[in-house]
């Protein structure tokens, strides 16, 4: 056997990926489920927390900025351990499944405000002038004037952090969530043959190789006129 053929029948072997198929494809969909909820809470949360430091009021500020800076600080595993195993000992017992959502959520929450909070931050302040002078209120201004403009500003950032953070999704193998990762390294450890990775990195092209496209569609689509 030429080392050719040893490559394919480690990494591409048709038998063993034929029998492990299903088990990557529901770990797939798990993934799905998991990476979209994530996303759509974290930056949710972090575009809300931006909003309200925009309005000025200093403790309310000083509380965001700890909670912001404090998920910016902690490595994503460290949370999903301490949520999964340390939250029972005060009586809450959350799932694998739902300790990496609240885990990567916070994180991209985290990421996501200070990114906004950038792209608000940027708008001259001639922009807030000319809004309030026609009559609008400071919550209108915000709203309707600098967040339009800000949130041009914030795509690139926005979908490059969105990326890196939701492919934490891995993990989540470390509490016993069968996404795409703790699927293959389950059939691995099975068959004794690489080939599950390789359709689990497969699986992780087609979900994350469209947000990275549709991100650039966006960061275009978007971009000022020149």
């Amino acid at each position: 056997m030429s080392a050719w053929d040893r490559f394919l029948e480690a990494f591409f072997n048709p038998v063993v990926m034929s029998r492990y198929l299903p088990d990557i494809l529901k770990g797939t969909l798990l993934t799905i489920e998991l990476a979209a909820l994530i996303i759509v809470s974290g930056l949710a949360l972090g575009l809300a927390l931006a909003l309200l430091r925009s309005f000025g009021f200093r403790p309310l500020n000083l509380l965001i900025i700890f909670v912001v800076d404090l998920f910016r600080a902690l490595p994503p595993l460290v949370i999903i351990v301490f949520i999964y195993f340390g939250l029972p000992a005060v009586g809450l017992s959350p799932s694998g499944f739902v300790s990496t959502w609240l885990s990567l959520m916070f994180v991209l929450m985290a990421f996501s405000e200070e990114i906004y909070w950038a792209g608000i931050t940027s708008i001259p302040k001639g922009q807030w002038e000319a809004a309030r002078s026609t009559g609008l209120t400071y919550g209108h201004a915000l709203m309707s004037v600098v967040l339009p403009q800000a949130l041009r500003l914030t795509i690139p950032p926005l979908t490059n952090r969105t990326i890196a953070i939701t492919k934490g999704t891995a993990l989540a193998s470390v509490v016993a969530v069968g996404e795409i990762l703790g699927m293959a390294s389950s059939a691995v450890s099975n068959s004794y043959n690489p080939s599950p990775l390789t359709m689990g990195a497969v699986a992780y092209l087609i979900l994350f190789l469209p947000m990275v496209v549709f991100g650039r569609y966006l960061e275009t689509r978007m971009a000022w006129k020149r």
